[in-house]
């Protein structure tokens, strides 16, 4: 059951499950769900812990990108999405938990302790979208133009809320043409670091099969249309900023829908709590038929972060910055063995 590399984790059936299983047993099937949330550059930042009726979520801090995500934010988001998933996974096999959020004052790595209790949360709302965590993808190409309806935006909206997470939703085109300028504008400066080429060259190589993100995957062809094997070489040594500054606003700017969510408070607590909320969102939209794909490089720089709340007129600090329509069919991004996440 660990072997489960690339993309055949994604194939993952709730039938292969022994309902007379033990809840060890159990608790490790549904981290075959909790794997496959969403991260940065695909990176799968996150460590689990089984330890008979518990399971301990730790971040992977070999796995972090100390150019783009220097204080290791949208790492632990994607812990956040992780752990969602597994709530999602535990209530649909009717498995009451309780959890504690960074239970270790003195190891900061040590995210969340989740132990199955008799008496524990079992949250019903969260069943509806067990279905749809191996059928979430992310799009990266052109969505139909076409406004998304009220009642799915409400969805959204409500998917988010429901984990602590403010959200703003963005349909009007002067606006999404306000928040592309800026996504262009985030394109340009990183592209001009070297370190942040070296970095995303490194998690595109064409060598990389079980995470990262393959060099000829749908919506890599906005880098470059060049052969697998110069690609990362390309990206490295060149600012191709300006052309996929280009290409972004164009995606920005021709989505229906624009997301931004955004938090309270700026820390770890508030990070995490924001992954979740992406998940859920992300599971939702998945559900009515809808995809997304991530513009998050204002949020990654600390000036347009600013500009960016101040342009959407929230008293919350922005966390990410999605686009939602209805897209083309996607493959897939590769998953890690299980044995490699699990101890």
């Amino acid at each position: 059951m660990s072997a489960l590399p690339q993309t055949a984790a994604w194939a993952v059936d709730e039938y292969q499950l022994d309902r007379t299983a033990g809840v060890e047993e159990k608790l490790k099937f549904a981290l075959r769900y909790a794997v496959l949330a969403p991260s940065n550059h695909n990176t799968q930042p996150w460590h689990f812990i089984l330890d008979g009726d518990s399971v301990t979520l730790c971040a992977d801090r070999l796995r972090a990108l100390p150019v783009v995500d220097p204080f290791d934010r949208e790492l632990i988001m994607s812990c956040g999405a992780a752990l969602l998933n597994l709530r999602v996974a535990l209530s649909h096999f009717g498995l009451a938990y309780a959890i504690t959020p960074f239970p270790s004052s003195a190891d900061p790595d040590v995210l969340a302790h989740l132990r199955i209790v008799p008496d524990g949360h079992c949250d019903a709302s969260l069943t509806p979208l067990f279905a749809a965590i191996p059928r979430r993808v992310t799009t990266r190409e052109i969505f139909v133009d076409e406004p998304l309806p009220s009642l799915i935006q409400q969805q959204l909206e409500e998917a988010a809320e429901a984990e602590g997470a403010d959200v703003v939703c963005i349909s009007n085109a002067p606006m999404r043409e306000s928040l592309a300028e800026l996504i262009a504008e985030a394109d340009r400066v990183q592209f001009k670091d070297p370190r942040f080429r070296r970095e995303l060259a490194s998690w595109i190589h064409p060598r990389r099969h079980a995470d990262g993100m393959p060099a000829l995957s749908a919506g890599m062809s906005v880098l470059l249309d060049l052969a697998a094997p110069l690609l990362t070489s390309v990206i490295r040594t060149f600012d191709l900023g300006g052309g996929l500054a280009a290409a972004h606003h164009a995606l920005a700017a021709g989505s229906p829908l624009l997301i931004c969510l955004a938090t309270p408070t700026d820390d770890a607590a508030a990070w995490l709590a924001a992954g979740q909320a992406l998940e859920r969102l992300l599971l939702v939209a998945a559900n009515a038929g809808i995809t997304a794909s991530y513009l998050n490089q204002p949020i990654e720089l600390s000036g347009l972060r600013e500009r960016l709340g101040a342009v959407l007129a929230i008293d919350a600090t922005p966390q990410l910055l999605l686009r939602v329509g209805r897209g083309k069919p996607a493959p897939h991004s590769p998953r890690r063995p299980l044995a490699e996440v699990v101890s």
